[in-house]
């Protein structure tokens, strides 16, 4: 069968002479470090996908203007296709990309250093911007982003180069970001699209001066694979030990700093010093132990780090910083730390007790990672906009909240302090991934909407679990909290949300429900048992249910599903199916060192 690519024999270079190899699918190729060089291309106009690997979606070369090669499935949620060698270190991509439809949450993307099929650097195409991405066993991290117009049926010329540590990329000439990424140091090129189908052509690979693709064996092999043993404890304190540097860029806080002092290790600052004083793509340390707090420390809008240069909040290496509330009264106004700026990174702390919020997000951009909110009083972590007369292009997008924990919120009344929300007034983009909800006395997510300010933007759940909530750790119950899991909406507005390979275990009320909310959502590959009234309960909508599972220990409610659900799905209507038997046992839960959620029911790690 023909090779998917012309292999093309490479001119010689008449000042340099350098040597020049044809290379075909499976080999490498040799080029003289200094000279620039294309060493693989594909234009598919063979008509043939031979040397691809694919793994989802539906593959074909098809005639548009050229042969190209096109994804048509758009239900598919990770569409992937891999060429070339995987010692490739150094290296540029570059292709010719037609995204042909989004759908909620979609995107279309070029591949770098494709280790496994969930590692890799990603440049991705999205309604309205383009993302520099570094993916790591499935987790995202957003290293540039460019706002741009992405029109499906257009046709784009999209490039992505890595070269060492480097990371950066290109949309039809324009820079969208430049980063540093440490998920894979060789590997494989490729496309993707997810929920959303495609067309690719004239890929091409070539080197520089940074580098050269290198022959395959331990020059070019790949980094090892993180662990995935369980960390000690659920708790998010970083696991380095090793003391960060000192620069210009760096200040340091203490439970005993100053605000007027100089933030270094001697002399340490107050965090609300700190963050008006810190730069873009600084760090501000705070050390461990409590820090006992009367105001919301408060990053203000204006105050912004950048796509390509983040500024950063996070516990000093192998200490856990509490920022702790417990002078405030209850009251809308006292949150604890307000994210209202944008492109922050945020880690490895605790919230606790404030009078409203425990860390309330009005900004862009920012990844939250391995905090606790912890006996707050209202949501733990909530998205919302910052106030009443923001307008709904500033309500806050694209956060990340990756690894976290919330729990034991509690408002007097018992009816709104939930673990996660991202209701009322939210943007487009905002992803919860490896989140732990648990023994809120409202609800695990609430992505509640209201007539009054309309639809919030499409919100993804995913790799996440709620338990118990509705009932605190103390076992306290108070008023009237719904007590779900996952509550998706509210007042009959449509929103296509998506939920996907989640866990709900007894909640007090549902597991997974609409509430109200009659849209096309994608639910996906969930597990939901024993909750105390429906495991799934969705009443109206045309949403999309595929694999999810439903169990219960002894009888319960039959669950209500309405919208488009195969028989890929075990739903629970008064007995258990096969899936159902290895569900049982004592939940337990942790995050790895690489932050994703592992949990386990009786021992045996479950996988949704």
């Amino acid at each position: 069968m023909a090779p998917s690519f012309r292999a093309r024999r490479l001119r010689r270079s008449a000042a340099a002479g350098a040597l020049a190899v044809l290379v075909t699918a499976g080999l490498a190729a040799t080029v003289t470090a200094a000279q620039a060089a294309t060493v693989f291309t594909a234009d598919f106009e063979s008509g043939s996908t031979s040397g691809w690997s694919k793994s989802g979606g539906t593959w074909s070369v098809v005639a548009d203007g050229s042969q190209t090669l096109r994804q048509s499935n758009a239900g598919s949620e990770n569409a992937r296709d891999l060429a070339g060698d995987a010692g490739w270190t150094d290296y540029t991509v570059s292709a010719r990309v037609k995204p042909l439809s989004f759908g909620s949450g979609g995107f279309v993307g070029l591949l770098a250093r494709a280790r496994t099929s969930t590692t890799f650097y990603r440049l991705a195409l999205l309604p309205g911007q383009a993302q520099l991405q570094a993916v790591n066993s499935g987790s995202v991290t957003v290293l540039g982003t460019s706002s741009r117009a992405v029109t499906a049926g257009t046709w784009y010329a999209v490039s992505l180069s890595v070269t060492g540590s480097t990371i950066s990329g290109s949309v039809d000439g324009s820079p969208v970001g430049s980063g540093a990424g440490a998920v894979s140091a060789a590997g494989r090129i490729g496309v993707q699209t997810a929920y959303a189908t495609a067309g690719f052509d004239d890929i091409t690979v070539s080197t520089g001066g940074g580098g050269t693709p290198s022959p395959t064996g331990p020059t070019g092999s790949p980094t090892a694979s993180p662990t995935t043993s369980p960390t000690a404890s659920p708790t998010p304190s970083p696991t380095a030990t090793t003391p960060p540097p000192s620069s210009a860029d760096t200040l340091y806080v203490a439970p005993t700093g100053t605000a007027g002092a100089a933030g270094t290790q001697a002399s340490p600052t107050t965090l609300a010093s700190a963050i008006t004083r810190v730069t873009a793509g600084g760090t501000i340390y705070l050390r461990g132990g409590t820090y006992a707090n009367a105001q919301t420390i408060t990053i203000a809008p204006g105050n912004n780090g950048t796509s390509s240069a983040r500024k950063n909040i996070a516990a000093y290496p192998g200490e856990t910083p509490v920022l702790n509330f417990s002078a405030m009264a209850e009251d809308p106004a006292n949150r604890g730390l307000a994210v209202n700026g944008s492109f922050w990174h945020i880690s490895g702390i605790v919230v606790e007790r404030a009078g409203d919020n425990g860390i309330f997000v009005g900004g862009s951009n920012n990844i939250i990672e391995r905090t606790v909110t912890r006996f707050n009083r209202d949501t733990g972590l909530q998205l919302s906009r910052i106030a009443s007369d923001t307008p709904n292009s500033q309500w806050p997008a694209g956060n990340l909240i990756l690894s976290a924990e919330s729990h034991d919120n509690a408002d007097s009344d018992g009816e709104d302090a939930d673990g996660f929300a991202a209701k009322l007034t939210v943007g487009p983009g905002n992803v919860f991934r490896y989140a732990v909800s648990h023994n809120n006395i409202d609800d695990g997510w609430d992505l509640y909407t209201k007539t009054d300010t309309g639809p919030i933007g499409v919100v993804t759940i995913e790799d996440s679990l709620a338990y118990d909530n509705g009932t605190l750790s103390n076992g306290g119950q108070a008023g009237n909290g719904d007590r779900n899991g996952y509550k998706l909406g509210g007042e009959d507005i449509k929103v296509n949300h998506i939920v996907r390979r989640n866990i709900a275990y007894r909640n007090g009320k549902h597991g997974f429900t609409y509430n109200s909310n009659p849209g096309s959502m994608t639910i996906s590959n969930n597990i939901s048992i024993d909750n105390t009234q429906r495991n799934f309960s969705f009443d109206a909508g045309t949403s999309v249910f595929r694999n999810n599972t439903s169990c219960r220990s002894g009888s319960g409610t039959n669950d209500r599903i309405t919208g488009d659900a195969d028989g890929s799905n075990q739903f629970w209507s008064g007995a258990n199916g096969s899936r159902c038997a290895a569900l049982t046992g004592a939940l337990g839960w942790s995050f790895a060192s690489d932050g994703r959620l592992v949990v386990t029911l009786g021992g045996r790690p479950v996988t949704p």
